[in-house]
């Protein structure tokens, strides 16, 4: 398939494939005034959230890498700060702007809402204005940074969706892409399989630590994750255990070799490649934090249906399973059932996916984005102060 990509290229030469002006609200207290002055100014993105108050540690860390890495995606233009205390409003708008993009921030404390929005709103103003002029050029798949993350898994995903996003990661790794996957804990039964893929030594011990440490907080809890199954989808679609979900999870990696290990929300280093992220398998979470990182476009292969988005990052579903292609068509991008009816060869099925991939990155809108699905969810570590 010949055809030409265009992107933003932003100041830092990262490419986007949409061009949001967002407004970030600090804190889950500064989210109404977020939102008032996205009301005000057409064409900017409120990302109201729960939390950013009383964070500390570790907690704390992610939580600022989560903001300044949402402002600092690709996909987003010029950003909109607002928080309740100065310093934490800065904190974060001072990351954003090492990219050299537009950004100014505003805080609530000795201004109060209706100020504060009134100032915001002008500055919001501005942005969207001067966004609207930005113009797309020619980018090669070798730009793109992509994520994946598969949902309501069932027999079909691992026979059908999976391989099928598998097959089309190593192509783009082959162009020269970054590709992010994760969801640590329904790896459990096939990590074996991830770590023998690691690059080096030094990063197959730093992955099985982070596996490690991750299944040995959930069975803190008194859960034992090794032959169970965690959700009702993933039973009614014909899973078992979890170790037959993490080996049909496991197929969408494609096939080449991991060359880094990723804290949730990191941004990649170490130039082009394959890189395993520690996330949680929460889909709406899981994709906030690859966002966060920099991916600008998400493969979902789903079995059951999953109906997940992301505000800034655009999602592309697809399934093998006829029953969710027919029942739940609205939310899927590609239809690949005819792998499991033999109609369709991987390759084939593949081709679809990068079809729909060119397309959604010249800007024809994914069912997630049609549909309005723009879910943002911060991850937490643990409780607050």
């Amino acid at each position: 398939m010949e055809r030409q990509l265009y992107g933003y290229r932003r100041e830092n030469g990262k490419v986007g494939i949409r061009n949001h002006v967002v407004i970030l609200p600090v804190d889950d207290i500064s989210n109404a005034a977020c939102e008032q002055v996205a009301n005000q100014i057409q064409g900017t993105l409120a990302l109201p959230h729960a939390y950013g108050r009383l964070q500390y540690g570790e907690d704390l860390d992610l939580h600022f890498r989560t903001m300044i890495g949402t402002g600092s995606n690709p996909n987003v233009a010029a950003v909109v700060v607002i928080g309740i205390e100065e310093n934490w409003s800065k904190q974060i708008a001072d990351g954003i702007a090492e990219t050299g993009k537009p950004v100014a921030y505003f805080s609530i404390e000795r201004n109060g809402d209706l100020e504060t929005i009134r100032k915001a709103s002008w500055k919001a103003k501005e942005f969207v204005q001067w966004a609207s002029e930005l113009r797309t050029e020619p980018v090669e798949l070798g730009d793109l940074t992509v994520s994946i993350k598969c949902g309501e898994s069932d027999t079909t995903t691992g026979l059908g969706s999976c391989p099928t996003v598998g097959v089309t990661i190593d192509r783009l790794l082959d162009s020269g892409a970054t590709v992010f996957f994760g969801e640590t804990s329904e790896l459990t039964g096939g990590e074996h399989i991830i770590a023998g893929r690691m690059a080096t030594p030094q990063l197959k011990e730093q992955f099985m630590n982070t596996y490690n440490k991750y299944v040995g907080q959930i069975e803190s809890q008194g859960v034992d994750l090794l032959g169970s199954q965690p959700t009702q989808g993933n039973i009614t679609g014909g899973l078992s255990t979890i170790e037959e979900k993490a080996l049909g999870n496991i197929e969408k990696t494609g096939t080449k070799e991991v060359i880094g290990v990723l804290k949730p929300a990191e941004a990649p280093k170490d130039g082009s490649g394959l890189y395993f992220m520690d996330t949680s398998s929460a889909a709406a979470e899981c994709i906030t934090l690859m966002a966060a990182a920099g991916a600008v476009v998400h493969f979902f292969p789903t079995g059951q249906g999953n109906i997940i988005g992301n505000p800034i990052e655009p999602v592309i579903k697809l399934t093998a399973n006829p029953i969710t292609a027919s029942t739940m068509s609205e939310h899927i991008d590609v239809d690949v059932k005819g792998l499991l009816s033999r109609e369709l060869t991987l390759p084939e099925a593949g081709d679809s996916l990068m079809e729909c991939l060119v397309r959604t990155v010249n800007g024809r809108l994914t069912s997630a984005e049609a549909l309005g699905h723009k879910e943002f969810v911060m991850t937490k570590l643990y409780p607050s102060a």
